[in-house]
């Protein structure tokens, strides 16, 4: 799901950041990156969502929050569809 997609108050998990290289580097520098929890603090029209990451609130147009893919931290880890369950454990 998409950052503009995700409710007020509710916190999710940043899976990725799908903008320009430029903008991904200084979106990083300001800590939003992958596995990172950002609770959306308000949306306006158009797009733009206010959030809050690692203790400072964010605000973005729509262009970056197309751009931040989040999923709901209620939601257990994601492992790689390649990982086996031994693999897991450190058996294989």
């Amino acid at each position: 799901m998409k950052l503009n997609e995700g409710q007020i108050g509710h916190t999710y998990l940043v899976e990725g950041v799908a903008v320009d290289e430029t903008l991904a580097r200084r979106l990083a520098a300001l800590g939003v990156n992958d596995m990172t929890p950002v609770t959306i603090l308000n949306k306006k029209g158009g797009g733009s969502v206010i959030f809050k990451v690692r203790g400072t609130r964010l605000a973005v147009g729509r262009r970056i929050s197309d751009g931040v893919l989040i999923r709901d931290i209620r939601q257990g880890p994601v492992l790689p569809m390649h990982q086996e369950e031994g693999a897991i454990h450190g058996r294989k």
